[in-house]
């Protein structure tokens, strides 16, 4: 067997120009084992030393084609012979493990030029430049290896002085100590060695290590101007840097590029990617990038799997999550606190409580702390499902916790659990507590009363609340004014002028168009529809449809059919309702699901009128008719449409029946229907 030849001893340190780590340079001792000892022959190296060209070790590829084929003199050797231990002791080898051993010596010792001195004193008089090379390879303490590089660069004529910087630079990035790094390339400059893409490569690796991606990007740009070219793991590593920089444009050029060019990028690079494609809203990207970098063999770490949860998460894509989260499991990794806190704001944002609920469980039985943040979001999501019970002890479990202190975000979403069941004194109570821990309610907390008073028909406490708006400072927003709303669909007629005032106050426009109900004024034809149009077109649409829902309800309750039916027909107009009449072949449908119960009486109205002309123009009906509420229930009630509209179907003498195969839909035969609606035509004649 052939011992490594001397001058290789140099090579690994460019050729794993990987920024994350350079390979150390390794152990080279010489094989003593059985096949050493039967093998016929066995070839070493003199101990002739050289150090590699500078074309070389700026090229890494050069550099080891130049160290499997340097011209070092070899001499074979019986392995039986008594000279072959002796050579052995005289080889390179043996010399590098003294070395190595002689670097840790260095490392902690203390960082005075004396003991440096005496530790490098076991070296002799025959030190040589690869020494330097090994010993300063090896260390890992900053502070001494300054020293140690001051005392070769005193002591011997260094031919390829570069070497010797670039392996200090390397122990200055272990340590992660950019600001010496910076000092120690000036001192280069000033002695007028010429920095190559080694020196670059681990100044912007030591920036990275220290996330300060503008200094990588800063070392990056300095390239050219010293005639150096970036290959492409540099170019890699530059995607991170400029991604993390913020430079998305120019972190995704680059990614384009590497692509096309095949570079090699590392985990943490894709993990930014992720990271950027997440931020700018593509969450296709995140999984694109994900699948790529398994498809070039790239290993993901927990930052990649963390970023994509995460990802996930923000996309409200929780069955893609759970995937991947599996994914890391089978891979071998173990959940971190980042893991559980990107599920458990992916869980808790799309509502899957069980599943939340589940990792809730599991961090505390593993003694994980939670943020004021992830308890937050759980409580959230209870208030979200209707989780009372769960959402008192996680919140007592907060309280308990010693480490967090329930903040505003916290109150509100238990003030709104409360509130969503009709429980007043509870409500009030968290209130208060609320307020002596030192945080006056916001706009959330106080809509969440107002629903609470309105569900309880305590109309005078909603007026109370509404006040205190002004008391606090604060404006009402789109979300209050129609909570408000919502307590108008919820009170009886006498007290009707008491919010009316108050809608008034907080929506001028919207006040006028539920006055115009509430008085039953006389007006001009269109005038009503004309307003209400303007006021559904003008907000925002996250509230468009609760708003007309909520009106139209009103019309219901105070037996306004007509202009029900006009704020129907500028929610279909406006796009706020859609397809809630479908016809095919086989089938007519009324789709309700989406619709209050207001709304959903006032669409059924309109459709039996519609299937009345379509009778008198002698329209040939399918052999089905159906009507689709839905099967869900509302999360704080018992009650749902579908239960409500049985009743209603049955006041009716409607001949729909409940589907036992498709939840939520009433169907009825066209022979059944059209015998129906005739007879109601008769009772109408009759009644004239």
């Amino acid at each position: 067997m052939a011992s490594t030849p001397s001058s290789t001893l140099l090579s690994p340190l460019y050729e794993s120009n990987t920024f994350c780590n350079f390979t150390s340079l390794q152990k080279l001792s010489f094989p003593l084992n059985n096949k050493l000892l039967h093998s016929k022959s066995v070839t070493l190296t003199t101990t002739h030393v050289s150090l590699q060209e500078q074309s070389d070790i700026s090229n890494p590829t050069n550099s080891r084609k130049t160290a499997s084929s340097s011209k070092s003199s070899y001499i074979w050797v019986n392995p039986k012979s008594p000279k072959a231990s002796q050579l052995r002791q005289k080889s390179y080898d043996c010399r590098y493990v003294s070395l190595v051993k002689m670097a840790e010596s260095l490392d902690s010792c203390n960082p005075v030029e004396e003991d440096v001195i005496n530790v490098l004193a076991d070296l002799g008089d025959k030190v040589v430049e690869q020494d330097a090379v090994v010993i300063l390879n090896n260390m890992s303490n900053a502070e001494t290896a300054l020293l140690v590089l001051k005392y070769f660069q005193q002591r011997l004529k260094l031919s390829k002085e570069v070497i010797i910087y670039n392996v200090t630079l390397k122990v200055l990035r272990k340590s992660k100590d950019l600001d010496r790094a910076e000092k120690l390339f000036d001192e280069m400059l000033q002695r007028g060695v010429k920095p190559d893409n080694v020196t670059f490569s681990t100044i912007i690796s030591c920036a990275r290590q220290c996330n300060l991606p503008e200094k990588a990007i800063e070392w990056f740009e300095k390239l050219p101007s010293f005639g150096c070219e970036p290959d492409d793991v540099t170019y890699s590593v530059m995607i991170d840097s400029y991604g993390k920089a913020g430079n998305v444009d120019m972190a995704l050029n680059l990614y384009d590029r590497a692509r096309t060019e095949k570079w090699r990028i590392d985990a943490v690079t894709f993990a930014t990617l992720i990271r950027i494609y997440g931020a700018a809203g593509n969450f296709d990207g995140c999984l694109n990038v994900y699948e790529e970098m398994k498809a070039l063999g790239v290993r993901p770490n927990m930052a990649v799997y963390n970023s994509l949860l995460d990802a996930m998460g923000r996309a409200k894509r929780p069955w893609q999550a759970k995937n991947i989260y599996a994914d890391m499991l089978s891979n071998g990794f173990q959940p971190s606190w980042g893991t559980y806190a990107s599920l458990i704001r992916a869980y808790g944002r799309a509502r899957y409580s069980e599943d939340a609920l589940k990792i809730y469980r599991e961090m505390k039985e593993k003694g994980l702390e939670l943020s004021v943040v992830l308890y937050n979001t759980l409580l959230a999501m209870c208030a979200d499902v209707g989780l009372t019970d769960e959402a008192v002890n996680i919140f007592e479990e907060m309280k308990a916790s010693g480490t967090c202190q329930p903040d505003s975000w916290t109150y509100s979403s238990l003030i709104t659990i409360n509130s969503c069941s009709g429980k007043v004194s509870e409500a009030e109570a968290t209130l208060n507590d609320m307020m002596e821990a030192g945080f006056d309610p916001n706009i959330f907390v106080l809509t969440s009363l107002i629903q609470c008073y309105g569900k309880a028909g305590r109309t005078d406490d909603v007026v109370r609340t509404f006040d205190r708006l002004s008391d606090l400072g604060l404006s009402p927003d789109e979300r209050f004014t129609g909570c408000l709303l919502n307590v108008l669909t919820q009170t009886p007629k006498e007290d009707l002028h008491k919010l009316t005032i108050c809608l008034e106050k907080a929506n001028p426009k919207l006040g006028y168009v539920v006055k115009l109900l509430v008085d039953e004024e006389a007006v001009e034809e269109g005038i009503f529809k004309k307003h209400a149009a303007e006021l559904l077109d003008c907000v925002t649409t996250d509230v468009r449809k609760a708003y007309c829902n909520c009106l139209i309800d009103i019309c219901v309750n105070l037996n306004q059919l007509e202009r029900a039916c006009e704020l129907l027909d500028i929610g279909l107009t406006l796009n706020i309702y859609a397809d809630i009449q479908s016809r095919t072949a086989t089938q007519w449908s009324l789709q309700l699901k989406s619709l209050s119960l207001g709304a959903a009486l006032t669409a059924l109205h309109i459709w039996m009128n519609d299937l009345n002309k379509a009778l008198e123009n002698g329209e040939e009906f399918p052999s089905l008719l159906g009507i689709n509420t839905g099967h869900g229930k509302h999360k704080y009630s018992e009650k749902g449409l579908a239960g409500v509209f049985e009743s209603h179907l049955k006041e009716l003498n409607a001949p729909f029946h409940e589907a036992p195969d498709k939840a939520g839909w009433f169907l009825t035969t066209k022979v059944a229907a059209t015998s129906w609606l005739e007879s109601r035509r008769a009772q109408e004649v009759v009644a004239a």
